[in-house]
């Protein structure tokens, strides 16, 4: 089950960053179809928001074809975005990386913005 953490300083809305997340966990394998989502009232006790912003982002996830509102049961995955998987080769090289980044003294912030060139490079045009 995915855990929400909301970073109420980032500026980015509280609804958009549980969207985001389930997304990463999409991607990564970490939920799958016929995973059940944590409820409403999981999410508010967990993260301290407001009710109604869990249900605008799983509506938004049910818009999208994501996740499906099962009523009296959950909110439950309809399909995965896994295309890379949270145990690939990928992902250990990307760890080292880190890892050889935050030695040579990069903060978070310098990696996000030297990813991000990075990125931006190598995927112009592409939609996420």
């Amino acid at each position: 089950m995915v855990e929400y953490r909301i970073d109420r300083r980032s500026g980015v809305a509280t609804y958009v960053q549980i969207v985001q997340q389930t997304k990463q966990a999409l991607r990564l394998g970490l939920l799958e179809p016929g995973d059940k989502l944590p409820t409403a009232r999981e999410v508010v006790e967990a993260t301290a928001i407001n009710p109604n912003t869990v249900l605008k982002a799983y509506r938004e996830l049910e818009r999208e074809g994501l996740v499906e509102a099962r009523r009296g049961l959950g909110t439950f995955v309809r399909r995965g975005l896994n295309t890379a998987p949270a145990e690939s080769p990928l992902r250990t090289e990307l760890e080292a990386w880190a890892v050889r980044a935050r030695e040579a003294g990069l903060d978070h912030d310098d990696v996000d913005a030297l990813f991000t060139a990075v990125l931006d490079t190598h995927f112009k045009g592409d939609e996420s």
